[in-house]
């Protein structure tokens, strides 16, 4: 092989190994139910953002420093978390590691689901369930409150293609996907996954907190 072919055949296999890199990098989230995001969660708040830094949060393996933006907020409530109030939050750079980009005008606000740090920061990333506030359902912005909570000892079980079964009579299929061909259908916008008073769990639809009859092991 002559020069140029090598160094062709070189510069392939560098192109490859970069692309090859870029998906390694690639950030990847398994969809996940709103009511799964709140119970997985440390923290949910609802806030504004104010202003962001980009800060030093220590080295990697080799010595390199790793950088992260901390955003600035100005909490508005607290749903679930600590007693004292949120004032930071940090996230990756780049949102090719999950980093998630927020805007810092403090016009917009958003609903935040993540991590504490153990500085009292909150960690988030874009596998967390963070949406602008103004786009939530009203059930969800009421299921917030408790009836998410009600349901974090249920499990939801994602249905990804038809036939899929529940396994356990504490679990809630999730159907969005199939009968809608979106993640964030009917179920995810409008229902809660419950505890009844027999220890099954059941989707309850409605703004109004459950009824004890629901409760009590009423068919939906």
């Amino acid at each position: 092989m002559n020069a140029i072919g090598s160094s062709s055949v070189a510069t392939l296999f560098l192109l490859l190994a970069l692309r090859v890199e870029q998906i390694a990098e690639a950030c990847s989230c398994a969809p996940i139910h709103p009511q799964q995001a709140f119970c997985n969660a440390d923290v949910v708040i609802r806030a504004k953002v104010v202003a962001s830094k980009e800060v030093n949060s220590g080295n990697d393996i080799y010595g390199n420093p790793i950088h992260k933006i901390q955003y600035e907020i100005k909490q508005i409530k607290m749903f679930k978390g600590p007693e004292h109030n949120i004032e930071y939050i940090v996230t990756a750079t780049s949102s090719a590691v999950c980093g998630v980009i927020l805007e810092t005008s403090g016009k917009k606000e958003y609903l935040i689901a993540g991590n504490l740090g153990v500085d009292g920061k909150m960690l988030i990333t874009l596998c967390d369930f963070i949406v602008q506030w103004d786009m939530l359902t009203a059930t969800q912005k009421k299921s917030l409150n408790q009836r998410y909570q009600m349901g974090c000892s249920c499990k939801i079980v994602r249905c990804p293609s038809i036939p899929c079964y529940i396994t356990s009579r504490s679990e809630c299929l999730w159907t969005d996907w199939v009968t809608e061909k979106s993640i964030y259908g009917r179920q995810a916008k409008h229902y809660a996954c419950v505890k009844r008073s027999d220890d099954s769990c059941a989707w309850y639809r409605g703004v109004a907190q459950p009824k004890k009859e629901f409760l009590d092991v009423e068919d939906p």
